[in-house]
């Protein structure tokens, strides 16, 4: 009996398996119908040279929206190298005049491509896009096509312009990756529901612990953690008290790190006990510290991803009575340069902590703390 020949698809779904470390995996079917054969391969490319494993993410989910893109709004799978038509079509449809739409039906996205986008998931918002995503989008477009061997008019004249004028048509507001911080005060709020004992609340606890305590660390950070980066270091002696558990954590490659580089971050006390007895009731020896627990409360083998991290602590903060929209994963990184401000901790001795790159970024949160206690912020109280 002659043996079944695989479909393209099947094919570039087992290839994406051997990268399934640094993809969006839980989308891998979708991925092998969307994705070309040579995409698959420009990305095993791009693991096989390096590429940080964040960058690689975003990188293959702004590949993948863009064939969906393609194909709705041109019937065709994206070509390459991009004609630079395509690419002010594609300005156009992201970047538009919500006001101008309103007596312009053809202006902006059609209607059709809209809805397409919105059955498979692509779109979930309502609106343009904002200009960072559609920067974004177009500079990961070009880093595929320089890494397949080919140019574009990603620096035309024409594209630059078309999205200057566009950003200067419709002005939005900067706003924060989270509305409001989770300093100390708010994370006690978050604590107190993960009080039961129970595996999910042993879980939570240690990740909301362990997440602000070792710096704000980025969510996929925290949901790529390995019991391997965990390293146990002397006790902390205090005075008046019993000596305090010490950890390391190996934090390896970054956003803002190379892979050559091992940054170090410790944790002390209370986030040391609290990871203690997440992974000791869990019975994690090796692998993703941080795991999906199923519906029968079995600890799975399969890592937590970085959005759900982000659905964990919107679902405490509503279950602390809070406002979900209010806060994200990212406040938890907010949160401790906030707290550390309020508390007088030196801005370096912070960064060491969260191993922020950029002084500017990281005193906007010691600026903000400042003025609004400060004396100018007071002159009528």
């Amino acid at each position: 009996m002659p043996p079944v020949q695989k479909s393209a698809i099947e094919r570039r779904a087992e290839e994406l398996d051997t990268i399934a470390a640094v993809l969006p995996i839980e989308r891998r079917d979708e991925l092998a119908e969307l994705l070309s054969d040579q995409d698959v391969e420009t990305l095993r490319h791009l693991v096989n040279q390096g590429m940080g494993d964040n960058t690689l993410r975003a990188l293959t989910s702004d590949l993948a929206y863009l064939q969906a893109w393609a194909l709705a709004a041109t019937g065709k799978s994206l070509p390459w190298p991009v004609p630079e038509a395509l690419l002010l079509k594609f300005v156009a449809h992201h970047l538009w005049d919500p006001q101008r739409r309103k007596s312009d039906p053809d202006h902006g996205m059609p209607s059709e491509v809209d809805e397409n986008l919105r059955q498979q998931g692509f779109l979930r918002a309502v609106g343009p896009h904002a200009p960072a995503t559609v920067r974004r989008r177009l500079a990961n477009w070009s880093t595929l096509t320089h890494w397949r061997g080919l140019d574009g008019a990603f620096a035309s004249p024409a594209l630059k312009s078309a999205i200057r004028l566009a950003v200067r048509a419709v002005p939005r507001p900067r706003r924060r990756k989270s509305a409001k911080a989770v300093t100390s005060d708010v994370l006690a709020s978050l604590l107190v529901t993960c009080a039961s004992g129970s595996l999910r609340d042993l879980r939570d606890r240690a990740l909301l612990m362990v997440a602000f305590a070792s710096g704000g660390r980025r969510r996929s950070e925290i949901a790529g953690l390995r019991r391997e980066q965990l390293s146990v270091e002397p006790p902390i002696v205090v005075p008046d008290g019993p000596p305090l558990p010490s950890l390391a954590i190996h934090l390896g490659r970054t956003k803002t790190t190379s892979g050559e580089e091992d940054e170090i971050v410790y944790l002390t006390g209370r986030p040391v006990e609290a990871l203690n007895a997440w992974i000791a009731a869990a019975k994690i020896e090796s692998g993703s510290v941080f795991r999906a627990i199923g519906r029968w409360g079995t600890v799975s083998r399969r890592t937590l991803d970085p959005q759900s991290i982000n659905a964990i602590i919107k679902q405490r903060v509503a279950m602390a009575g809070l406002e979900p929209g209010d806060y994200s994963a990212h406040g938890l990184r907010s949160g401790y340069l906030t707290e550390a401000a309020n508390r007088g901790v030196p801005l370096p001795e912070a960064m060491e902590q969260s191993r922020h790159r950029s002084v500017q970024q990281a005193s906007s949160y010691y600026n903000s703390a400042t003025r609004r206690t400060g004396r100018a912020a007071s002159m009528l109280g």
